[in-house]
């Protein structure tokens, strides 16, 4: 496959069971031959996508001090801000070329996963920002569990089979800085080739040349959304649970030409993750004579710790 498929949620979500069905087998065969697709439909309006854009670049404009006030030790980076060069991809000693912040669930109803989260990090300098990262954050779980809906029918599973796992679970806004590159990078890349490691990820940001996906003949594919798409991607959780049938593709955003280093990039990913409890084992229906069980078995939350600590973002 030489380029992203781009499909339409309303497709899904509409009256129409052709439509419908259409959408599953669309998404279904994307993620089985590239695992990425760009979604149109979602439930992010224009409005609330450029105020989204305007307070991360506040924020990512205030000064280091000022930042590093809102970076807490001891919680993997997993709320708040994690300053530039932190994490690294899996196997990587470079950090990469950015900057982001976090903003977590936030649980519903009384769920004794409110006292296992950490809190998230309110920036006392941009009145609007915690407000719109979590009305931001609550269009892209609703935009998410539609998507897993209808993965689940392709999949040959109960269409709401994945929204118990979803409600209250571990997901993650991370508004991204790439900051002006001011010299010649020796090995980093503004994010090393890596694949994620949730179920799956809806992208913000994928405008103008610099995410690439890497295609089953090992070629990069330029993926490029248009202004009213989300980049979304199979993760690693699923790829998993799925016996490797959807796939979890490496992708990497590069550094751009050097006539352009003058210039910040901003990218917004929702990773979408189950509660911790969630078994990850691979599917019965997934399992064949033809495709062996690739995968032991592992829960989300200690399959989530084995990659925090290869990211270098928690320690042992």
């Amino acid at each position: 496959m030489s380029h992203i498929p781009s499909i339409n949620l309303k497709d899904f979500i509409s009256d129409s069971s052709e439509k419908k069905q259409q959408f599953i087998d669309d998404i279904g065969k994307a993620y089985e031959e590239i695992g990425f697709v760009a979604l149109k439909g979602h439930f992010l309006d224009e409005e609330l996508v450029e105020k989204l854009y305007e307070e991360i670049k506040y924020f990512f404009d205030l000064s280091t001090d000022k930042k590093q006030k809102y970076e807490i030790p001891g919680i993997g980076g997993q709320r708040g801000y994690v300053s530039f060069g932190k994490e690294s991809a899996k196997g990587r000693e470079e950090g990469d070329l950015k900057e982001f912040f976090h903003f977590g669930q936030y649980v519903e109803a009384k769920d004794k996963l409110t006292f296992f989260y950490p809190d998230n990090v309110d920036v006392a300098e941009l009145p609007e920002f915690n407000k719109v990262g979590k009305e931001a954050y609550k269009m892209l779980e609703k935009t998410a569990k539609y998507v897993l809906r209808a993965l689940a029918l392709h999949l040959n599973l109960e269409e709401t089979y994945f929204d118990e796992y979803i409600l209250n679970g571990n997901s993650i806004l991370r508004p991204i800085h790439y900051p002006p590159i001011t010299k010649e990078p020796k090995a980093a890349e503004r994010a090393a080739a890596h694949g994620d490691i949730n179920l799956i990820t809806l992208l913000m940001g994928a405008q103008g040349r610099g995410l690439q996906v890497m295609n089953n003949d090992g070629d990069w594919v330029d993926a490029i959304a248009e202004p009213d798409e989300l980049m979304i991607n199979v993760g690693d959780m699923l790829s998993r649970h799925t016996n490797n049938k959807l796939k979890s593709t490496i992708h990497r955003v590069i550094n751009p030409p050097k006539e352009s280093w003058g210039t910040s990039r901003y990218s917004i990913p929702f990773f979408m993750h189950p509660i911790g409890d969630m078994k990850l084992d691979v599917l019965d229906s997934c399992i064949s004579e033809e495709e062996p069980k690739q995968f032991d078995d592992i829960t989300a939350g200690d399959f989530l710790h084995e990659r925090l600590l290869e990211l270098g973002l928690v320690k042992e």
